[in-house]
Parts: structure tokens; sequence; C-alpha cells
């Protein structure tokens, strides 16, 4: 018997649900806090996490790395919201994850790995020097991120910041994840017809 008989074929998710996980707490997050505050919607918030995860393990059989380092920070981050009722810790969040996983994407390169290949996971196939250009990118890209999370957060509300995590920090990435297609059509293995 061979190894791919023993182990069952693992699913792929369709890409508009997998956006739904990964965006749908975040969109319950908004929406509790527009009603209910920050402290519920920080609740809310972690259970849709939970809720995600297993869903994605449940439908793929399989979590990728980066949603699981961001459930385990969303979790420490937001018992200590909900727990000491202040919303410091839940507004250091981002910064703390763009900070660790750009951070992770240099530490990579110097050591000649590519930690942003493995997110991919073989969905995007690049040469070595795309692979390199790609990671300074995003990795400068989530430090950004992380800078422009701390002056949203000290500077405006707490319903402004909530409102910028989705309706600025979602399309800044999205833009930016765009802009990267002429670098990846560029250095890609194989080249679509």
């Amino acid at each position: 018997m061979t190894t791919a008989e023993i182990q069952p074929e693992r699913a792929t998710l369709h890409p508009a649900l997998k956006i739904a996980l990964e965006m749908g707490p975040l969109a319950l997050f908004f929406f509790a806090n527009a009603r209910y505050g920050i402290f519920t919607a920080t609740a809310v918030f972690m259970v849709a996490v939970i809720v995600a995860l297993g869903l994605s393990w449940i439908l793929a059989r399989r979590l990728a790395i980066m949603p699981l380092i961001s459930a385990a920070v969303v979790l420490v981050f937001g018992g200590l919201t909900i727990v000491l009722q202040d919303d410091l810790f839940i507004k250091l969040k981002p910064t703390i994850l763009n900070t660790l996983f750009g951070s992770l994407l240099l530490v990579g390169l110097v050591f000649r790995k590519s930690f942003l290949a493995l997110v991919f996971d073989g969905v995007i196939n690049l040469t070595e020097e795309g692979w390199k250009k790609l990671t300074v990118r995003w990795a400068l890209f989530l430090l950004v991120l992380a800078v422009l999370n701390e002056v949203i957060w000290r500077t405006q509300t707490t319903d402004f910041w909530v409102a910028f995590k989705v309706f600025g920090i979602l399309p800044l990435t999205v833009v930016f994840s765009a802009m990267q297609y002429p670098l990846m059509m560029r250095y890609a293995l194989d080249k679509p017809k």
C-alpha cells in the first residue's frame, strides 16, 4: 500500500468559501461592534474564528498555518481584552500579527527560505527569484499595515478603527495583491496558455 492510498485526499476549498471563512469573522466583528460595542464584538470575533477554523477543518481536512497563528493571537488578545475590559489588546492584535508575519518572511529570506511559498502551498509556482521578490514585497506591505494600525488606533475612535479594519485594510490588501499579478506572471514556472 502506498502513502497516497493510506491518507485520504485533501479537499480544496472553493476560493469564495475560503474568503468567506476568512472574512466572515471580521464582518461579524464589525457588525457586533456597531450594535453592542467592542467587548461583545471581541467575544463574537473569537467564537467566529473558532467556528471558521472548525469549518475549514471539516471541509478540507487541513488547516493552513497563517489562520492557525491568527486564531491563536485572536484568542489570546481577545481573551485579555474581555477579561481585563481593556480594548488595547484587541487593537494591538493586527500590529502584532502583521509585524510577526512580515518579520518571519524577512527572516526566511536571510536563511534562503521563502515562507511565502509555503503559505501559497503550491497554488502559485514561481522561480526562486520570483519568490524572493514577492516575499520582500509582502513583508514590507505587512510591516506598513502594522504601522498603519498603530497610527489609526492611537489617533482615532474605536469605531473608526473597527471600520478601518474592515473597509480600509481589506481593500488595501486586495489592491496590493492585484498589483503583484505582473510579478507573478513574469516569474511563473508554469505560464498559463
